[in-house]
C-alpha cells in the first residue's frame, strides 16, 4: 500500500502574522495599528506595535522600538543581517532609521500614501544622499494590513 505524502510544516514563524498580532495589541491600547519584527537567521530577535500614546513618545514607532531592541539584543548598532517585517509602509523617521540600521530588508503590508517614506512622500532610499538601501518589498497581507488600519480610524471617527 503506497504511503500519502507529509507535508512538512515550517517551524519557522510567519513574521507578518506577527508583525500583525503586534498591530492588533496596538489598537487594543488605543494606538494606530502598526507593529513590526525583526529575524536574524530565521529568528524572531525583536517585535512592537506602536506606543506614542503610551510612552508620550513621538518617535515610539512600532519600527523604532523593534530596531531598538533587535540592536540591544544583538549588541550591535548595525543589523545588517537582519530583515524588518512591518504592517504598514514606514515613514520618513523610520526609513532613517532602517537605512542607519543598515536593515537587510524591508518588507511591509499596506501602502501609506500620506505619510509614508518609502514608496511615497521623500521616498528615503531613493534619496542621494542615504547611506544604505535596503531590498525592499511591499504589498505583503496588505489586504489584512489596510483593513485593520481602516477599520481602526472609522471607529475613531465613530
Amino acid at each position: 500500500m503506497p504511503m500519502s505524502p507529509t507535508i512538512a510544516l515550517s517551524s519557522r514563524p510567519d513574521p507578518m502574522a506577527l508583525a500583525l498580532d503586534e498591530a492588533r495589541r496596538a489598537a487594543r491600547r488605543g494606538e494606530v495599528p502598526v507593529g513590526a519584527v525583526i529575524l536574524h537567521d530565521g529568528e524572531v530577535v525583536a517585535s512592537a506595535g506602536n506606543r506614542t500614546l503610551e510612552a508620550k513618545d513621538p518617535t515610539a514607532h512600532a519600527e523604532m522600538l523593534a530596531i531598538r531592541a533587535a540592536c540591544e539584543r544583538l549588541g550591535s548598532e548595525r543589523l545588517a543581517t537582519c530583515d524588518l517585517y512591518v504592517t504598514l509602509e514606514p515613514c520618513a523617521m523610520c526609513a532613517t532609521a532602517i537605512s542607519f540600521a543598515r536593515l537587510r530588508r524591508l518588507y511591509f503590508g499596506a501602502p501609506d500614501p500620506k505619510m509614508g517614506g518609502v514608496e511615497h512622500g521623500p521616498r528615503i532610499f531613493a534619496q542621494p544622499t542615504c547611506h544604505h538601501r535596503p531590498e525592499v518589498y511591499g504589498g505583503i497581507r496588505e489586504t489584512e494590513a489596510a483593513l485593520l488600519l481602516r477599520a481602526f480610524f472609522e471607529a475613531r471617527r465613530a
